[in-house]
């Protein structure tokens, strides 16, 4: 049989003959590791079994499988062997018989999969507990549950030579600007490769600018985001095997945003935000600060700081750009270290590693105290960023500011404090500015920016995402004690 060549050597690759009266054999074919067999047992062979004996066996082909076997929900008939070859490596049972040309392809698809977690990258404290998985059916199935619509276009491709990992687009028919959707199905059209095994991968292949530090294409494991991102005009991709939803296009503000803002009272997640704002600068620029202060700019310290500074550099033989790098690089060190290592373990290693090493590097006058307390500062304000993928951005940004700190001052921030600007002024996410609504300025968005306005005055949606329709809710839903 050619599927025996085809699959020659798989040991995973079950055949089931089911011998018929006369010289008639049905042949179900599929792969143990990845359908139910159960299912096989309770869709395939049992009606197969008790349908032909009441029917002439002789007479049955792979057309009249569906009178058989109606208790399978999705059946295919094809004589193609490519075709074939495609279903059953996707989780179908084949039946078919040496006396005809056509076979039928059975959705079985085994039940073994991870359940509905809350997901560990993006917790909340008030919002919705559960998060995507590894099963592309089921990521659907959750977004469709918050958007109850028909308007909902879920479109599927096939990407990887070798994978043929199924990848779906989905948007808001009437929301969703046309121009990007279409934009957004020719990037993902364009995509050449023998495998996909995250949404990664897809991510780096429709990105605009792929040198740049700052991430262009949102990820995310919460089906609440997904669902508000659509309602937003936004383009969502799923990727099978992948727990991570790819959202387009993305902005600078999106990556400061948590879901949680949307769930508490807007005063709180105003103020939350305006936090998040201060310690990106922290994060950027305090280590440089410093640094370009006590080399070039000691006058701008209050005397008694600066006495207190120079104590405590008196015995560290290093320039101040060397210790703060040096204490930079410990810190990601010891961050990654307790990123890898077991979670049982992980987080005391990386607690205790910087306490135990601070000190150690203080008293033994390798380090001094401000550099320590600065480097520590400068961490917790990273951590604050709610986006991993855009906080990652951020300390990166952290090290060529250190550099032109401690070669040109003041002067060295104020340049690459512009040179950050103006590159994100000049990126784009799928055709859209990345700074927008700051740059080009659009008033009617800034609701939704370094603020978060009570739901009730978000009235119209993104003018950068939607333009057909842009109207979210009426305008006269202020709440009012009742007058009666």
């Amino acid at each position: 049989m050619i599927f025996k060549r085809i699959f020659d050597k798989s040991s995973d690759i079950v055949f089931r003959t089911i011998q018929l009266s006369g010289q008639k054999q049905w042949i179900v074919i599929f792969f143990a590791c990845s359908v139910e067999e159960e299912l096989i047992d309770k869709h395939i062979l049992q009606p197969l079994i008790a349908g032909n004996s009441h029917r002439e066996p002789s007479t049955v082909q792979a057309e009249d499988l569906d009178d058989l076997m109606i208790t399978a929900a999705k059946t295919y008939v094809t004589s193609s062997v490519s075709e074939i070859v495609n279903h059953l490596l996707d989780s179908h049972a084949i039946v078919l018989t040496r006396a005809d040309s056509h076979a039928m392809m059975i959705k079985v698809k085994g039940s073994k999969q991870r359940s509905l977690e809350e997901p560990s990258s993006e917790p909340v404290i008030r919002g919705p507990r559960d998060g995507f998985i590894e099963s592309i059916s089921t990521n659907i199935g959750l977004i469709r549950t918050r958007l109850k619509t028909s308007r909902l276009k879920m479109e599927s491709s096939t990407i990887g030579e070798l994978t043929q990992t199924t990848i779906v687009i989905s948007y808001i028919k009437g929301i969703a600007e046309d121009s990007i959707v279409e934009e957004v199905r020719q990037r993902v059209s364009r995509i050449k490769i023998d495998g996909i095994l995250d949404s990664a991968y897809i991510e780096e292949f429709i990105e605009d600018s792929p040198y740049s530090l700052f991430p262009l294409v949102h990820s995310t494991e919460r089906p609440d985001v997904v669902a508000a991102e659509l309602l937003e005009g936004k383009i969502a991709i799923l990727v099978d095997t992948s727990p991570f939803v790819l959202i387009v296009p993305m902005t600078f503000w999106t990556g400061m945003q948590a879901s949680e803002d949307y769930y508490v009272r807007w005063p709180i997640a105003t103020f939350v935000r305006w936090i998040r704002l201060i310690f990106i600068f922290i994060a950027i620029f305090a280590p440089p600060l410093y640094v370009a202060v006590t080399t070039f700019h000691q006058e701008m310290i209050p005397t008694n700081l600066v006495l207190s500074i120079a104590a405590s550099r008196e015995s560290v033989p290093f320039p101040a750009l060397i210790e703060a790098l040096l204490m930079e690089v410990i810190f990601e060190a010891l961050r990654e270290a307790g990123i890898r290592l077991p979670k049982q373990i992980g987080q005391a290693v990386s607690i205790v590693g910087a306490l135990v090493i601070g000190q150690s590097a203080v008293q033994a006058g390798i380090i001094s105290a401000p550099v320590v307390i600065i480097v520590s500062i400068t961490g917790i304000a990273a951590f604050t960023i709610p986006r991993y993928s855009f906080a990652n951005g951020i300390r990166l940004l952290r090290f060529p500011i250190l550099f032109l700190a401690g070669t040109l001052g003041l002067y060295g921030i104020v340049l690459g404090f512009l040179g950050i600007l103006l590159h994100l002024t000049a990126l784009r996410s799928i055709g859209v500015p990345y700074f927008e609504p700051i740059a080009p300025l659009t008033l009617s968005s800034l609701k939704d920016v370094i603020i978060r306005a009570p739901i009730w005055a978000r009235t119209h949606r993104p003018q950068a995402t939607v333009k057909n329709n842009p109207v979210r809710e009426p305008g006269d839903q202020e709440p009012s004690p009742s007058q009666g």
